[in-house]
């Protein structure tokens, strides 16, 4: 067999260019000790909190422009007759009946008024009060960073760099689906094999991925051209990118929790819905839910137990939607989380109400607790941690506040 490939146009095949891709998000990971796992989601593009779970006890809900029919849930999507799931969302109210399944309403990072996807970004992945510091790690990796009997597994990642959020000095691996191994034929994977042969770099950076995506490297077919199977590569690469990536990171994470994972962070795009909203909002709440429900079997009954999800979106949208159906870049917004190690079936919020002089500038939903709390304490809870190594290492700057009890 004739091989004239060159490792750039293989690395090309498994989709290295994509960067455009709405599913090109590295999984990041922790093995430590400790027997309770986190899985941190972070919605990029702001997610409007008051659509996902909407607040149809407020008699001022109905009256804001665009919310009226947002204001008339079905049985199927209330929850306590104060807040109603969006539709796409009502795949989730089993978990809120086991108490598996809650949220946090009118949270916000400390970021305010610029409404930056950029910036709102970077301060929630990197957890301070203010941007003005010189804070270059994530608050997950300097939580990692005093967790007992941390490990790390082999690292690998195509298309894009780590997350804020887990970047630091302690270790973490690294996985995406855009490296197109998922669905290869065994004939591909011996190509690669042979490709990446006698290149020490290429060689063991492709074996990380296999083992990562476990993969088999099996035995190539007699019959096999090369140009046969860069064509399997490259189809394999495509459809790695397209519907369906988000379950394949849920899956691949839940594997990996069952094992000796610990910490889990990803992303899921799509939530700036400036037009268009009951239309446009659908497809990535139907994502988060189908993530939440695969991780929650993906792990198992036992591992789910022991196991907290927490969503959350650089900030809100505004109160009333825009001339063209959609909401503009707000503050207050929501926090999803889910697992069988929560307290869920409620709502957790001192709600600041939707009167016009309630909310934060006269446009936005009023934030009345910082995310970074209830992370906070959730790491307190799942993994022991003291509220002061919280307060000042963690999340420097941050007041936790009273527990508002999230597990137990």
């Amino acid at each position: 067999m004739v091989l004239n490939l060159h490792r750039r146009s293989f690395l090309t095949g498994l989709g290295c260019t994509a960067a455009a891709s709405p599913f090109l998000t590295p999984v990041s990971f922790a093995s430590g000790t400790g027997e309770n796992r986190l899985v941190v989601i972070i919605l990029r593009g702001g997610m409007d909190g008051l659509d996902a779970l909407r607040p149809y006890g407020d008699a001022a809900f109905k009256a804001l422009r665009g919310r009226a029919e947002q204001a008339r849930p079905d049985e199927a999507q209330d929850l306590d007759g104060f807040f109603a799931l969006h539709p796409a969302l009502v795949g989730l109210k089993p978990l809120w009946r086991a108490g598996e399944l809650g949220f946090a309403h009118a949270v916000s990072t400390p970021y305010r008024d610029k409404r930056s996807h950029f910036d709102g970004q970077d301060l929630l992945e990197a957890g301070g009060a203010d941007l003005n510091g010189n804070m270059r790690d994530g608050w997950l990796n300097r939580m990692l960073q005093s967790y007992a009997g941390l490990e790390s597994e082999t690292a690998y990642a195509v298309g894009r760099g780590d997350m804020l959020l887990m970047k630091g000095a302690a270790p973490v691996a690294n996985w995406s689906p855009d490296a197109g191994l998922y669905g290869l034929t065994p004939q591909g994977l011996r190509l690669a094999e042979m490709l990446m042969d006698g290149d020490p770099l290429f060689e063991a950076a492709f074996g990380e991925a296999v083992a990562l995506s476990g993969e088999s490297m099996g035995e190539a077919m007699a019959d096999e051209t090369g140009d046969m199977a860069m064509t399997s590569m490259t189809d394999a690469a495509q459809a790695a990118a397209k519907g369906g990536g988000h379950v394949q990171i849920a899956e691949f994470a839940a594997e990996k929790l069952k094992g000796s994972s610990r910490i889990a962070a990803f992303s899921l795009n799509g939530w700036d819905t400036h037009a268009n909203q009951s239309r446009t909002l659908e497809r990535p709440l139907s994502r988060l839910a189908e993530v939440i429900l695969s991780l929650q079997s993906g792990v198992g009954a036992d591992v789910w137990g022991k196991t907290a999800v927490v969503a959350m979106t650089e900030f809100g949208r505004t109160a009333r939607l825009n001339g063209n159906g959609g909401s503009d870049h707000g503050t207050g917004g929501l926090m999803v989380m889910a697992g069988g190690a929560l307290r869920g079936g409620r709502v957790w919020s001192s709600w600041p109400g939707l009167a016009e002089a309630d909310l934060y500038q006269r446009r936005d939903l009023m934030p009345t607790r910082d995310v970074r709390a209830y992370s906070g304490w959730l790491m307190r809870d799942l993994f022991g941690y003291d509220t002061d190594f919280i307060e000042r290492t963690v999340f420097p700057g941050l007041d936790m506040g009273s527990d508002p009890k999230l597990t137990g």
